[in-house]
């Protein structure tokens, strides 16, 4: 432990004092390295008490359970739907905000001045399913749910166009049984784990109605979607009334990678009954959503030599992929192998999703305005639209129209925006839900961090081990943008979390902030190493031998081709399905 501590300690100096970032990269993977012991020891924190006991289903040991109990055995509600969301920062700092302190600086003349889309900024490294891939898993990990009772009232300029005055904004669904003393916790309508929640439901009603007959499958509508009485049974003023096209796509693509793994399944272990399918498919499914965001999507979205080695290296440890299938797994070792099939381990502290885990995944300006449906067979665009054309009450009139294929091509080749400040969706800053009532998005943002306690930007990064902006000029990199946020926070320390987030210089490949990936150091590994299907049983008696194949075999490239072969085209060279697509033309054969 002393030699880690050691370890640790000077990989915090390096950091300090060059940067991981600017280091060479095996240097900087061992200073990676270093940063994640000291934020397991001293960033994460338990909220308290779970749900009171359920009942224990019956295939519990080799299935994942709806409600997310019995993941881990010792503690069998740790993760489960209406646990607490933890903290990455001590207690002391994650009282939320009250009184004038909450609505200062006021979040919508943050948003209109500091977000407000003026010029689309495209992130051109990135293709739109990025975009939509970050909204899928994030419809997976966590949902707080909100209540209309007591609103937040945000007072309005004299000029602000806003359509209805004052603006209300809910506040965030309270814990059920808070405890006495200490700052407010907020439970998860959501399991806390990995667990493709977003494609199975959370409730006995969805996932029945969305069972086939037999086999283990899901039913799929024509369109490639849940038939609409399945739909029917969604709430349309939660989550789900964020469902578009994009998120239609990926809905759809493991939809039908559920039920391809269900047919696989049948016929290398036909013993297997319909429900031992479907539980086995899920595991498998799940699994490989959770490779792809670790090899796919992260890789792309911070695309730094070092960065890429780590996250290759979570999954398949140091050995690499090709040495891993020669060796097999001789040891349990992380490092060596990969976080699939290690031990177990929490750390000290319960495994659960955090406040600042949510909040250093607001990447909203990833979603462009508009949009081009371009054709496969020639890249010819055959129709433009805007957002709220996309939208949840749009989305089976677009699949009408456009083939899946195109609108895959379509995504493939488009870029989303980057992540930055003025690029904030200005749909999203003007939607109506879909019972009518406007909401600022951007708005909302803000005052999410602040009356759930999430620290402000110097706060957040002082308790990240990381030295807080002196300046506004030293938190931007440059004049103009210090100048904007001068004008309206005056005090560096009363900078948002986010704000500050889109507003810091990048390193290098990367589509987000140094700052939002000192989150990720940490819970990127802890939400596989804390979950025994991604660890102690991730193995051929819990997944079968063809489940774990499958999973090896696999990632987005293959995903995509196995549904869309005709996609080969686009994707023939391209590195990372995430990267833009190539551009076919009228002589590529399709």
């Amino acid at each position: 432990m002393r030699i880690a501590a050691l370890a640790a300690w000077l990989a915090e100096r390096l950091d300090r004092s060059v940067g991981w970032s600017r280091l060479p990269t095996v240097i900087g993977l061992g200073v990676l390295v270093g940063l994640r012991h000291q934020l397991r020891t001293a960033n994460l924190y338990d909220s308290g008490s779970v749900p009171a006991d359920t009942p224990r289903p019956g295939d519990y040991l080799v299935a994942r359970t709806r409600d997310g109990t019995y993941n881990d055995l010792a503690n069998p509600q740790m993760g489960a739907i209406g646990c607490r969301f933890g903290r990455n920062v001590p207690p002391a700092y994650a009282y939320p905000e009250t009184g004038s302190r909450l609505l200062d600086p006021n979040p919508r003349l943050i948003s209109r001045k500091l977000l407000t889309r003026e010029t689309f900024q495209p992130a051109t490294t990135l293709n739109l399913l990025a975009a939509a891939w970050i909204q899928f898993e994030v419809h997976d990990w966590f949902s707080h749910g909100s209540v209309t009772s007591q609103p937040f009232v945000v007072p309005l300029q004299d000029d602000d166009p806003w359509p209805d005055r004052p603006m209300r904004i809910e506040r965030t669904a309270p814990d059920p049984n808070p405890e006495p003393t200490g700052p407010a916790t907020f439970t998860t309508q959501d399991s806390h784990w990995w667990d493709a929640s977003q494609i199975y439901g959370t409730t006995a009603e969805f996932a029945s109605s969305l069972r086939a007959p037999d086999k283990g499958k899901l039913r799929i509508d024509e369109t490639g979607l849940p038939p609409p009485d399945v739909e029917a049974l969604l709430d349309l003023n939660s989550t789900a009334g964020n469902f578009w096209v994009g998120l239609a796509l990926l809905h759809s693509l493991f939809m039908r990678e559920h039920n391809a793994i269900c047919t696989h399944l049948a016929q290398r272990h036909p013993h297997l009954s319909d429900q031992q399918l479907y539980d086995k498919a899920r595991l498998v499914n799940a699994a490989l959503m959770a490779k792809i965001h670790t090899i796919d999507w992260t890789p792309a979205i911070i695309a730094h030599p070092t960065t890429v080695y780590a996250m290759r290296a979570n999954w398949f440890g140091l050995l690499g992929e090709r040495i891993g299938r020669r060796l097999g797994r001789p040891t349990r070792s992380a490092l060596l192998h990969g976080i699939p099939g290690s031990r177990t381990r929490h750390h000290d502290v319960p495994y659960s999703l955090t406040e600042e885990f949510v909040a250093v995944y607001r990447m909203h300006p990833l979603i462009p305005d508009e949009f081009a449906f371009r054709s496969l067979r020639d890249d010819r665009v055959t129709a433009r639209h805007e957002l709220p054309d996309l939208s949840v009450l749009n989305v089976r009139a677009r699949l009408a129209e456009t083939p899946m294929a195109d609108l895959f091509y379509s995504f493939g080749r488009a870029h989303p925006g980057a992540i930055s400040l003025h690029n904030f969706p200005r749909h999203l800053q003007e939607m109506r839900r879909v019972d009518g009532t406007p909401v600022d998005l951007a708005t909302i943002d803000l005052i999410r961090s602040r009356e759930r306690g999430v620290p402000r930007y110097n706060e957040f990064r002082t308790l990240f081990r990381l030295k807080p902006a002196a300046t506004f000029e030293e938190l931007t990199g440059e004049t103009t943008l210090a100048a904007e946020l001068r004008d309206i926070y005056d005090d560096i320390d009363l900078v948002d979390l986010m704000i500050g987030l889109y507003a810091e210089p990048k390193p290098r490949g990367f589509g987000f902030s140094d700052t939002a990936f000192r989150v990720f150091i940490l819970m990127a590994t802890r939400r596989l190493e804390s979950d025994r299907f991604f660890t102690a049983d991730f193995r051929d008696e819990v997944y079968t031998t063809a489940g774990m194949d499958w999973i090896r075999d696999n990632d987005m490239r293959s995903v995509l081709l196995r549904h869309f072969p005709e996609l080969a085209p686009a994707l023939a060279g391209v590195a990372n399905p995430f990267a833009p697509w190539r551009a076919v033309d009228q002589k590529t054969p399709t």
